[in-house]
C-alpha cells in the first residue's frame, strides 16, 4: 500500500479511569488546544521518531478525539501504518505534563494539561483509547 495512513480515534475519556488510576475530567485539554501549539505523532511515545501529523485534535462530550495520518515516507511510519492495517496495532495513548490535578483516594483527577503528543501504542494505559482506519470510501 502506498500513500498516507487515515486513522482517528478517542486518545483520552473523560471520566474513565486508566491502567495508572488517573481519570481525565471533562475539558483538561481545552487551554492546552486553545493555545495552538502542535500535538506530535509518535509510535509508543518515542520522540526521536514522529511517525505522521495529527490534522484534527479536539474535545467533545466523550474525550479527546483525534484524526491524522501515518506518514509512509519513513521507515518506522511505514511499519506502524503496516501493523495498524494488519490490525496488529490499535492504541492511542497521551503525552502531556500536569497543570492542575487532585487526589480523589487512590485517583488522580486531571483537571488541566498540557498535552505534547499522541502516540500510536500497543497497551494504551486506557484500554478504550483505540484507534480506526479512516476509509475512503463515501
Amino acid at each position: 500500500m502506498t500513500g498516507d495512513l487515515k486513522i482517528e480515534g478517542y486518545a483520552s475519556l473523560f471520566w474513565t479511569r486508566d491502567l495508572n488510576d488517573d481519570v481525565t475530567a471533562a475539558g483538561a485539554f481545552a487551554q492546552s488546544l486553545a493555545a495552538g501549539a502542535p500535538v506530535t505523532m509518535l509510535h509508543q511515545h518515542d520522540e526521536a521518531e514522529p511517525i505522521g501529523v495529527w490534522d484534527e485534535v479536539f474535545e467533545d462530550a466523550k474525550g479527546l478525539f483525534v484524526r491524522g495520518r501515518i506518514l509512509r515516507t519513513t521507515p518506522r511510519g511505514t511499519l506502524v501504518a503496516a501493523l495498524v492495517e494488519a490490525g496488529a496495532l490499535d492504541g492511542l495513548s497521551i503525552g502531556f505534563r500536569q497543570i492542575k490535578a487532585r487526589q480523589d483516594g487512590s485517583l488522580r483527577v486531571l483537571k488541566r494539561v498540557e498535552l505534547w503528543e499522541v502516540s500510536v501504542v500497543t497497551f494504551p494505559m486506557l484500554p478504550g483509547a483505540r484507534l480506526s482506519v479512516v476509509s475512503d470510501q463515501p
